[in-house]
């Protein structure tokens, strides 16, 4: 049997940009005022004529290959068995190699400690067979987890019918966040963009 890999799907054209995935996660996380573990990137594109809202989940991307944990000079940064890429503020410097790593732009920097924080996928419930409280909030049900190892599990299942892609896949990371309707959404053009940090930029340039 495959070991465990846990992963999220989100399909893109579920998603309505309410931000309850954000809002849930900061209320399980106790993330600090202003950091975000996960956020939605809001674009309007311009599909043949008709322009619509085109909403994107970003978040830590858990890959296989993580960059963020290659260049970790404490070990803070690591996998756990599930897949998962945690950090662990027993050993975090603060030194935010992690961060400048990191092609997601995923990791922040709690004003405070000094410490760096991120998704963990909710490690703390998900270990337990609990969803992550992003997954569990989604009121159009957009995202999926569970193991992308087994065939048998819902998220494998719905990747194996559905044509996916990843962000970035031209880094060879192996991220463990899929999406449904991201090519679509890079072959439109961009009327406007608002999102986190003000400044526009296509899904696929991330």
């Amino acid at each position: 049997m495959s070991e465990k890999r846990f992963g999220m799907l989100i399909d893109l054209s579920l998603c309505v940009g309410c931000n309850a995935c954000a809002v849930a996660c900061k209320q399980e996380n106790a993330v600090p005022l202003a950091k975000f573990n996960t956020w939605v990137e809001s674009w309007d594109v311009d599909d043949g004529g008709i322009v619509r809202r085109a909403n994107v989940p970003k978040q830590c991307n858990h890959c296989a290959s993580a960059p963020c944990v290659k260049v970790c000079p404490t070990g803070a940064s690591y996998r756990t068995d599930e897949g998962v890429v945690m950090t662990d503020p027993e050993k975090c410097i603060g030194c935010k190699y992690c961060m400048a790593a990191c092609p997601y732009q995923a990791r922040w920097v709690d004003d405070e400690t000094g410490e760096v924080g991120k998704c963990t996928f909710c490690h703390h419930r998900t270990t337990h067979g609990l969803l992550p409280a992003c997954v569990g909030t989604c009121i159009t049900r957009a995202r999926y987890f569970g193991d992308l190892n087994d065939p048998e599990s819902d998220i494998a299942k719905k990747i194996a019918a559905s044509d996916t892609d990843v962000l970035h896949a031209d880094l060879g990371l192996d991220p463990s966040l899929h999406y449904i309707g991201l090519s679509e959404i890079s072959e439109m053009p961009v009327v406007s963009a608002i999102h986190r940090g003000g400044n526009v930029v296509k899904p696929y340039e991330r």
